[in-house]
């Protein structure tokens, strides 16, 4: 409350504006110059921003707008991207599966035409052996019929040499059916 009086007085206000006006004249201030000064600082900042600033801006926020955008297109071809991978995984992976299948089918059906090949094959062996054998029947009941003939033409013919006597058809039938038996039964 001391310095209220000082400042009704004028004193201390009158020595505030004394001392700025001797550094203002120390210094080369000139009032009216100063206020021209601040007038044409105002004009050019009005300019610079009505000019300068307001496009510059515009164009920074269209710049922020694109990045922004690319950025959000990016993340979305990024998620796309992870998308079509995992597509990717999941036919190939149906692929190896329909793949492998495929393969296992092949298999079973070449052992099971493996196998019907080979009892083919063995049937026909087993036909062929029966056939063999059949053939070979055939063949041992001509030769033994060949052979009872034979046999039965060699004993009567040797019977009659050691005879001397010339042996009638019921002879002759009997020496070949006993010739016969005995052939057959050794």
């Amino acid at each position: 409350m001391t310095y209220l009086p000082l400042l009704a007085d004028g004193g201390i206000i009158d020595s505030l504006s004394e001392s700025t006006r001797r550094t203002g004249e120390t210094f080369g201030f000139d009032a009216w110059l100063f206020f021209c000064q601040v007038i044409s600082f105002t004009i050019v900042a009005i300019l610079l921003q009505q000019f300068a600033y307001k496009p510059i801006l515009k164009v920074l926020e269209e710049r922020r707008h694109k990045i922004a955008d690319g950025l959000a297109n990016a993340e979305k071809i990024k998620q796309q991207l992870a998308e079509s991978e995992k597509r990717y995984q999941e036919i190939l992976t149906k692929a190896n599966a329909e793949a492998q299948k495929m393969i296992d089918e092949a298999r079973a059906s070449a052992q099971a035409l493996s196998d019907k090949k080979t009892q083919q094959a063995i049937a026909e062996a087993e036909q062929i052996i029966v056939k063999a054998r059949e053939a070979t029947n055939i063949e041992r009941d001509k030769v033994f019929a060949d052979l009872k003939r034979e046999v039965g033409r060699l004993v009567i013919n040797t019977t009659a040499k050691v005879t001397g006597k010339v042996l009638n058809d019921d002879d002759q039938k009997r020496l070949s059916d006993e010739a016969t038996r005995e052939v057959a039964a050794a």
